[in-house]
């Protein structure tokens, strides 16, 4: 499945002039995921990259640990089915995870299972540095090859970057989808992630910053706003946030120590 957007007649009313316009939709895509023959989850997403999707999505549930765990994945675009076989049974999985229905937005469709997190959170110890230069200079490289959010502004974006450029970027309706797409590149290709930052476009919510966590990122940047709670963790975890990261502005809100002045070289730039 190639589409991410349709196209959709409307009405614009502006003032008092009316008019007859079209303009692309983003795609709503349920997919129901097949573990080891059973139903395990159903997912509402953006229909691209789905493989790396359903990789990442594993490892962030605590399912899996590394790629290889992964016997086989077969995906049925037209019904909306993906059938991921592992090596282990379902059975060991099943005191902590239940067949639910996960939604495109954040809140009560998404379950925070502390038992899992517990297990696959990772502190960082990462000494990286980042210039306040490279952060805008990042987040100007997301913005400007968000093409579909340009289209629509519909979905969010999320890439794992060097301190200088992208690696990759992967979009989806959901920000939470968007993570573990990149998450699932990251794992396929064994991307060494000490040396990496993570660029993102939506809210930093405790449940994204223990995505963060889990891939093993010492630094996020966001143009948007962090939680609270996501700070907390933020701070017990290791985990540099930066957000509002918009034009040549930002905020440094835990461990700042990363990030250092312009026109100092950082630790992985010598």
């Amino acid at each position: 499945m190639d589409g991410r957007a349709n196209k959709w007649e409307f009405i614009r009313f502006d003032q008092r002039d009316m008019s007859v316009r079209e303009e692309e939709i983003v795609t709503e895509f349920p997919l129901t995921v097949v573990l080891n023959g059973e139903e395990f989850a159903t997912i509402v997403c953006s229909p691209t990259d789905i493989h790396e999707l359903l990789i990442g999505f594993l490892a962030s549930e605590g399912i899996i640990r590394f790629y290889k765990e992964i016997s086989a994945i077969k995906i049925d675009e037209e019904r909306g089915f993906a059938y991921i076989e592992m090596d282990k049974p379902l059975h060991s999985l099943q005191h902590n995870h239940s067949k639910r229905f996960i939604g495109s937005c954040c809140g009560k469709s998404r379950q925070f299972y502390f038992q899992s997190d517990v297990k696959t959170a990772k502190t960082i110890t990462s000494k990286l540095s980042i210039s306040a230069d490279q952060c805008f200079e990042l987040m100007n490289q997301l913005q400007l090859q968000s093409q579909e959010f340009k289209r629509t502004g519909g979905v969010h974006n999320a890439a794992i970057c060097t301190l200088n450029e992208i690696l990759e970027i992967c979009t989806d309706i959901g920000r939470h989808n968007a993570l573990d797409k990149i998450y699932g590149h990251i794992m396929e290709r064994s991307i060494p992630v000490a040396d990496k930052v993570i660029v993102f476009s939506g809210r930093i919510s405790s449940e994204v910053l223990l995505k963060i966590s889990k891939i093993g990122v010492g630094i996020l940047i966001s143009k948007s706003a962090p939680t609270d709670l996501a700070l907390e963790l933020a701070n017990d975890l290791g985990i540099t946030v930066i957000g509002f990261a918009r034009g040549h502005k930002m905020n440094v809100y835990t461990h700042p120590f990363r990030v250092i002045e312009t026109g100092k070289t950082s630790e992985a730039s010598k």
